[in-house]
């Protein structure tokens, strides 16, 4: 096991959830699910706790009740290699969600994530000052990020 392991705390929907999210990312699995008996405190058989990976990444998840619920103060943070990456997991993360400025979405279980493709932060490390500014400018205008666009702002005179 991991070191440190991100905790997801649902109302009830852990189980739909890490269905969902393995349903999603090509290397993912769930490696374990914990289920309420007759004690509780949840209906018995449905899940309390349950692990899963998302490429190679490993998650707790937990349905604990409507006490806590999410924030965009944390997020997932997905590195793409491709537009098409880009455009998978956006289109999917994002169905029955939210979606926000700057590659920020918000799923349709409170989770925030950014789908962020790999160049972008090329681009705004280049040690030409006025390119990376004007990626950042075109990053600003968009919710999903464009890797087409954020080249052709690189290259503006």
């Amino acid at each position: 096991m991991q070191k440190i392991t991100p905790f997801l705390w649902f109302d009830n929907q852990a189980e739909e959830a890490m269905n969902f999210y393995t349903s999603i990312f090509k290397n993912s699995k769930i490696t374990m699910l914990r289920r309420y008996g007759e004690e509780g405190p949840g209906p018995k058989g449905t899940v309390m706790t349950g692990t899963f990976e998302l490429e190679g990444q490993q998650f707790m998840a937990l349905n604990g009740g409507p006490h806590f619920s999410f924030s965009p103060a944390i997020s997932l943070f997905v590195n793409c290699k491709t537009q098409e990456e880009v455009d998978e997991l956006w289109d999917k993360l994002s169905a029955g969600g939210s979606q926000e400025q700057c590659g920020w979405l918000t799923d349709k279980y409170g989770v925030t994530w950014q789908i962020v493709p790999t160049v972008l932060g090329e681009l705004m490390q280049d040690p030409d000052a006025g390119k990376a500014e004007r990626v950042a400018k075109a990053m600003l205008q968009m919710k999903k990020l464009d890797i087409n666009a954020l080249r052709r702002a690189a290259q503006q005179p």
